[in-house]
């Protein structure tokens, strides 16, 4: 009994500290909203299908019923952490600003004080990456699209997204947030494997060019990448790695790669599971420093009612058509999302 008593006091100071402790957690979050169009035909872009008189029958009434089920899913990504939706979002396959605005302006995300950062993209589709914000917690000092220039096979101008970077403060500390959905693989991966190598490489100049000017800078490149953490794209042009053990100064750290490894996807295609929904940050947020915002872990939101129940897709992402018909789900794919934390005085 005196053993544990000595025991017991040894570890009470320690204790105590540890319960005196507070941490500031925020999330970082991005999802691909799957064809988030309104109704209107916009000429100068393929989006017939997406119109009440196109292939889709995309009426006012199924709008309205994807604004409410998008707001619904970025209301909870990160929320059994911190009790509220997250702070940095970044979301593709968005038609235009509009359609954004309509999304923060939805019931559950009204009161969020989110901002939106967009450019307009040259893709033939009409779709845009963007960052949505809490001003609450982030002030933007920069903003800037980089074009990503393809020519396929006949020379031609190959029209895809544009990577969007954001520079600013986040709760005072500066951050910097990559917006990326690179080329699809439309055609097979093999043949469009060169279009996300390019892509890989446009943003590998990004994240240089940074760090030369930082060279701790933290910076996170989020998105939907078309291909896993261990394709050539993030193994050999940006050289990410999987164990923060094998991290060196200045490098590139994907807490995806483990997780994909595991078996965890963000999408099925036929029967396999491909985690193309990656976050992965500079080595300078890895590194611990109490004071300092630094990686906590990462998740692939999968809550049970963005799941297909039943069918032939079942435990697929429960999307907004499957197979050619309306089945007014959510998206095809899941969000994934980190925490940054910081220890509070």
């Amino acid at each position: 009994m005196i053993n544990l008593k000595l025991l017991f006091l040894l570890l009470f100071p320690f204790l105590a500290i540890s319960q005196s402790s507070s941490y500031k957690i925020r999330t970082v979050a991005f999802y691909n909203l799957e064809n988030l169009f309104d109704t209107t035909n916009d000429t100068l872009i393929f989006d017939d299908d997406r119109t009440p008189e196109g292939k889709d029958n995309w009426t006012q009434e199924r709008y309205q019923q994807k604004l409410i089920h998008m707001s619904k899913v970025i209301s909870e990504i990160g929320s059994d952490k911190t009790g509220n939706s997250p702070d940095i979002l970044g979301i593709c396959e968005v038609e235009n600003l509009r359609v954004i605005k309509d999304l923060i302006h939805q019931e559950v995300l009204r009161d969020k004080g989110y901002e939106i950062i967009h450019y307009d993209s040259p893709d033939e589709r009409g779709i845009d990456v963007a960052l949505l914000y809490k001003k609450s917690a982030f002030v933007p000092t920069s903003t800037a699209s980089h074009r990503l220039l393809l020519l396929n096979e006949e020379q031609e101008r190959n029209y895809t997204r544009d990577q969007l970077v954001v520079g600013g403060m986040l709760d005072g500390e500066q951050l910097f947030f990559l917006v990326n959905h690179w080329p699809s693989r439309s055609g097979g991966e093999a043949r469009s494997r060169p279009n996300r190598i390019a892509a890989a490489q446009l943003n590998r100049r990004i994240i240089d060019s940074l760090q030369r000017l930082d060279e701790q800078a933290k910076i996170i490149s989020m998105g939907d990448f078309n291909d896993d953490p261990t394709n050539d794209s993030f193994k050999n042009i940006l050289k990410t790695k999987g164990k923060i053990k094998k991290l060196e100064k200045g490098e590139l750290y994907n807490p995806m790669e483990r997780m994909y490894k595991k078996g965890v996807g963000s999408l099925a295609y036929r029967d396999n599971w491909n985690l193309f929904d990656q976050l992965f940050m500079t080595e300078a947020l890895v590194e611990k420093r109490d004071e300092k915002y630094h990686f906590w872990k990462a998740s692939v939101f999968t809550a049970p009612y963005l799941i297909t129940q039943k069918g032939t897709y079942k435990g697929y992402p429960l999307r907004t058509y499957a197979g050619g018909a309306y089945t007014g789900g959510y998206s095809d794919h899941f969000p994934v999302y980190l925490y940054l934390i910081r220890k509070e005085p």
